[in-house]
């Protein structure tokens, strides 16, 4: 049994084949026209591929100017990621605790985390299902930028409303196990023309042109330095394998749902504790989580295991890992949703095209031998 699959095959091959055939490998015509097609299915005037989640995140906060004594809220379940990027720049992650129901930072939760040294905020559309964005916008102050992480949200919506919708910044990741992969990659979209200027130089060392435009027409043309940038572009080798997995991403959405539908009715009444998935929102379903008593985490993962049943841990409370705690003196008490849920979380398999009797097994597995633990 796997625990995931991607859906690409080697058909997927030929457009590697076709940027094999171009001048450049790396950044260029086939990477740009990626960009265009994310842009129009985000209705957004801009968008940039980037490496990946982390480098993009480092790339918009770089872009945004911020600097050691800034703050940037986050929810406190999360990836580290997330965190690190703000630790890394050299500001500060000002953690705050997410809803026990939906694991989603709210609009109330963020505004009590505001202070005058705050400059953004990173709400995470956790396990697919976004956070309220209109009502972050109003709750925040003008001046605090919205960064969503849409890591694991790509189809998703809320109110009709996709990412991006209600935040200056949407970054997202292209990860291996990601609803839409190259294996490693991300994308940025945004609105603002200055911003998007700004970002074109710091996720690439800094630098005023991109090889492809110092070489156009051509003629060398030179290139200069006015900001700090990191290497966070993605090249056409990667970017080839996008633009089909994006055009029939809505397509591909109904399997994962049937998945997690069958899943939801089957554990439904059992000591189990799931997401809550408000109504009017439609989840990118992209991991399924269930929680069990924190005592018996780990007894279960090895019954699942034991039965040939491959789980994950997916997340814990960032505050409480060993670096941030130490750093900031954080507890358990500290963010006690959060930790509660991390303690005791359990990801299941889900992948579109896992077949039944994987999901069956899993299913009669957990009621066999993870729920006596549990009762």
């Amino acid at each position: 049994m796997q625990f995931y699959r991607h859906g690409l095959s080697s058909a997927d091959a030929k457009g590697i084949a076709e940027v094999l055939d171009t001048p450049f490998l790396t950044s260029g015509a086939v990477g740009k026209k990626v960009e265009a097609q994310i842009a129009e299915f985000f209705g957004q005037p801009y968008a940039l591929l980037v490496n990946s989640w982390t480098n993009g995140a480092l790339a918009v906060l770089l872009a945004l100017d911020l600097k050691p004594g800034d703050e940037v809220i986050i929810p406190a379940q999360t990836f580290i990621a997330t965190a690190n990027m703000v630790e890394l720049i050299g500001a500060k992650p000002v953690f705050a605790d997410v809803d026990p129901h939906t694991l989603l930072l709210t609009p109330e939760g963020a505004a009590r985390a505001v202070t005058p040294r705050t400059r953004a905020c990173i709400p995470v559309h956790m396990y697919g299902l976004m956070c309220d964005m209109a009502g972050l916008r109003a709750a925040l102050p003008a001046h605090v930028t919205l960064i969503e992480d849409c890591a694991h949200c790509f189809e998703g919506t809320r109110d009709g409303a996709p990412p991006g919708k209600h935040a200056e910044v949407a970054i997202f990741s292209f990860y291996a196990t990601k609803n839409v992969t190259c294996g490693e990659g991300g994308a940025i979209i945004l609105k603002d023309e200055k911003l998007f200027s700004a970002l074109q130089q710091t996720r690439l060392h800094g630098m005023s042109a991109i090889a492809a435009d110092r070489f156009k027409s051509g003629q060398y043309r030179h290139w200069d330095m006015a900001r700090l940038g990191v290497k966070a572009n993605l090249p056409d080798l990667l970017a080839a394998l996008l633009p089909n997995q994006i055009a029939t991403i809505r397509e591909r959405l109904p399997a994962r749902t049937a998945l997690v539908e069958r899943y939801r009715a089957e554990l439904a009444n059992l000591p189990i504790r799931l997401q809550q998935l408000p109504d009017n929102c439609v989840s990118a379903h992209h991991l399924f989580p269930i929680h069990v008593k924190p005592a018996t985490r780990d007894a279960a993962i090895a019954a699942l295991n034991a039965a040939g049943i491959p789980v994950t841990v997916n997340y814990r409370s960032v505050p409480t890992l060993t670096y941030y705690r130490e750093k900031y003196g954080y507890t358990p008490a500290s963010f006690p949703v959060s930790h509660e849920w991390g303690e005791g979380e359990i990801t299941l398999p889900l992948w579109p095209g896992m077949p039944d009797e994987d999901q069956t097994k899993i299913i009669e597995t957990l009621k066999a031998t993870v729920v006596p633990l549990c009762g």
